[in-house]
């Protein structure tokens, strides 16, 4: 049985041309590059390429700082934490703006700073499924806002924050702003000159890199307190021996991703739409949100009369992976905060598939697994009416 994977969105497939360049690394030169000896000294300028791709990948500046971390949800704890403790405590600005919709990660630790006294101010999304400037200028204090934390791309849904417009706001008020950009990187062109953000967080995983390594984007000039203490590695601002061969990779599958924007922009979202066309002729069947403004690998179904982990579990028994929405909250019971936030009922909710493609998505597939989830949605009806 084929086998064919369309939860990109959770994570991707480790680029061949990644894995190669960091097989090196492993076994060959594996020396702690904070050593002094050849061991050590014999990675760095490999290191240095990665960070410059990486720099390039996202426009940064020289005098910008990028962090190397474990992943995404590392990088966005670091800031809101350490905003927390460089301005909000005991400081006279005391609040934090998010959205109803952001990822697990910053929703729970803005949740974990309520209970050290921050006030924290979670907006609902408009009918678009974002928040726009005008929105956010209703609640923005310069006086009293330390971080407005809203991500460049929604996980589950695909939509595209209009990231330019809110960060140029925070600028003009003296507020500080910080993107979870870990669904755009590889999928939209991201330039941190364009959107002057102060925070920008990514990872690997999500564009052919490895698992478990990530970047924090930090624009010059900005402090904040590190999450991690031990060592002067990223000049202090994150202790801990950098995983050598995963940032090597990571700096490569940042140029490639890169290098196949066009690609995705373009190819991709051909055989997304044509998925999406194919789903929406099943009748009873939806998808949430404007395609010209997600993500061009993202389809979020909503299909009346089938249970969506059912219909999961169908796909997955004839070789087909997806998600009924972000990994790291799929053993949550509660409800999908993408539907509550955009008002969409309950029983909608609990028949939401996200599909997710990458460049690694043939055409082949796509017509597979048109055929296989038609079929599915179908049986799976027909099962849940004979057992009215």
């Amino acid at each position: 049985m084929q086998r064919i994977y369309l939860d990109n969105n959770a994570t991707t497939i480790v680029d061949p041309k990644v894995k190669e360049a960091m097989e090196p690394f492993i076994c060959q030169m594996y020396g702690n590059p904070n050593s002094l000896h050849s061991f050590g000294t014999e990675t760095h300028p490999y290191m240095k390429l990665a960070f410059d791709r990486l720099y390039a990948g996202i426009n940064a500046s020289d005098d910008d700082d990028i962090i190397i971390t474990s992943c995404a949800t590392e990088g966005n704890n670091t800031v809101l934490k350490g905003i927390y403790y460089q301005i909000i405590n005991g400081g006279k600005k005391n609040q934090v703006i998010t959205t109803q919709v952001e990822h697990p990660c910053v929703a729970q630790s803005c949740k974990f700073l309520e209970t050290l006294g921050a006030d924290v101010i979670y907006l609902p999304v408009n009918r678009d499924g974002v928040v726009d400037a005008d929105f956010l200028g209703e609640y923005i204090d310069p006086d009293r806002t330390a971080l407005v934390s809203i991500m460049w791309a929604n996980n589950e849904t695909g939509l595209i924050f209009p990231i330019r417009e809110l960060a140029a706001l925070c600028r003009e008020n003296g507020v500080l702003f910080h993107t979870d950009a870990v669904q755009a990187i590889g999928k939209l062109k991201v330039d941190v000159h364009e959107a002057p953000v102060d925070f920008l967080t990514f990872s690997a995983h999500k564009f052919h890199g490895m698992k478990g390594v990530g970047g924090l984007y930090i624009r010059n000039g900005v402090k904040i307190s590190p999450l991690l203490h031990g060592g002067e590695q990223m000049g202090g601002k994150r202790a801990g021996t950098v995983n050598t061969a995963a940032l090597i990779g990571m700096g490569l599958a940042m140029e490639l991703a890169s290098e196949n924007l066009e690609y995705e922009i373009n190819e991709v979202k051909r055989l997304r739409d044509k998925l999406e066309d194919a789903i929406l002729t099943v009748k009873g069947t939806g998808v949430i949100g404007n395609r010209e403004i997600r993500t061009p690998n993202t389809i979020l179904a909503s299909i009346k009369g089938v249970e969506g982990e059912a219909l999961i579990w169908d796909l997955n028994k004839n070789g087909i992976a997806a998600s009924t929405g972000s990994a790291c909250a799929s053993e949550s019971l509660e409800s999908n905060p993408t539907f509550v936030a955009m008002g969409i009922d309950n029983e909608l909710a609990h028949t939401g598939i996200r599909l997710s493609l990458s460049r690694f998505t043939t055409e082949n597939e796509i017509d597979i697994v048109i055929s296989i989830l038609t079929k599915s949605i179908e049986r799976l009806r027909e099962i849940s009416f004979s057992s009215i």
